[in-house]
């Protein structure tokens, strides 16, 4: 048993679903929010982390909890390669490992890992870490989806909004809804507005998409799985927003708390060279503010759904993929819950 030492929640299938569940990677917030020589604390699933770079801008993750007494590390003091509590002047390093006790030298404590860790990377402007059941497992290997990897060019739009993680999955998985929220945003004036969906399953997840129409509109989403939870889609771009093709969005949401996530929206296109350079300008000049325009009617409508949402629904096909993929989700919570308990309700 692995029981979480500081959110009982945890604990829980729904308080996995409701959190997020673990042994998967996470984006947790920009990269430019973690600045150099400072202590960044946020929330993230459940749990109060400390962000901050050492001397070579590595960037680091950790519980945000001094291992002495509990105070607040990011309340504390930036020392280059590790960081000191203001509580006592306790300095932990960048693997959590006791280094220093001002107070009291060569006590029992320096020396030993009492500072939780998670493993962290940097990709396409954004920070990610790795949530694991067991913290002294080594994480799996961050797999990118295609549009986050050369030759692929893109732009981060990133979002903090006051609804459950699980709306802006729900959301996304969702292509129906860009025929009526959207149809007077930018390119998704275009097409039916009734549908027959199917889903095809993938080797790390499963595409759901209309049977009657490609290539016209917001047309498919795909769901993908690898350690990592993502969502892909594409919208058809005329020749007027320029070159590379369908404009390819690859998202993916994390939970703050129960209430708030945190969403990361990467548009790319297939570009390289000059084409690259005439895709910047155009998004910079005129794409990026309709974009924009668009995420904000998603924000209204997800803030405005009641917690309960979900308890008082009444689906039909459209929604295969929503029903597919909570109970995707809940089927893992249920089992990473049986294993921290040991099967104990």
């Amino acid at each position: 048993m692995n029981r979480h030492p500081a959110n009982p929640a945890l604990d829980t299938a729904e308080g996995l679903t409701r959190l997020g569940l673990r042994d998967r990677w996470y984006a947790l917030c920009r990269s430019d929010e973690v600045r150099r020589g400072e202590l960044t604390r946020i929330e993230r699933l459940g749990e109060a982390l400390l962000l901050w770079r050492d001397a070579n801008g590595t960037v680091h993750v950790q519980e945000d909890r001094c291992p002495h007494r509990g105070a607040r590390l990011s309340d504390g003091v930036h020392l280059g390669d590790r960081v000191g509590c203001s509580y006592h002047g306790v300095q932990t390093d960048a693997e959590g490992v006791v280094v220093s006790v001002p107070g009291s030298p060569g006590c029992t404590l320096e020396g030993k890992k009492k500072l939780r860790t998670f493993p962290a990377e940097e990709h396409n402007e954004a920070v990610f870490a790795w949530f694991g059941a067991d913290e002294d497992a080594p994480a799996p290997a961050l797999v990118l989806p295609e549009g986050m990897q050369e030759p692929w060019d893109q732009f981060l739009a990133y979002v903090e909004w006051d609804a459950p993680w699980v709306f802006s999955l729900d959301n996304l998985m969702d292509p129906m809804h860009g025929a009526f929220l959207h149809r007077k945003s930018h390119t998704m004036a275009g097409g039916r507005r009734e549908a027959v969906f199917a889903v095809r399953d993938t080797k790390d997840g499963f595409v759901f998409e209309k049977t009657d129409q490609a290539g016209v509109n917001f047309d498919w989403s795909e769901w993908i799985d690898t350690d990592m939870h993502w969502v892909r889609l594409e919208i058809p771009y005329p020749q007027t927003a320029g070159p590379g093709g369908p404009f390819r969005i690859v998202c993916t949401a994390t939970p703050i708390n129960e209430t708030q996530h945190a969403a990361f929206f990467w548009r790319c296109r297939d570009v390289q060279g000059w084409q690259r350079d005439v895709w910047r300008f155009l998004y910079k000049a005129r794409l990026e503010e309709r974009h924009w325009a668009v995420l904000e009617q998603d924000r209204v409508m997800e803030e405005a759904m009641p917690l309960d949402a979900w308890s008082r629904e009444n689906l039909y096909q459209h929604d295969l993929a929503v029903v597919k993929l909570r109970r995707q989700l809940k089927a893992e919570a249920e089992k990473q819950a049986a294993e921290r308990t040991g099967g104990a309700s």
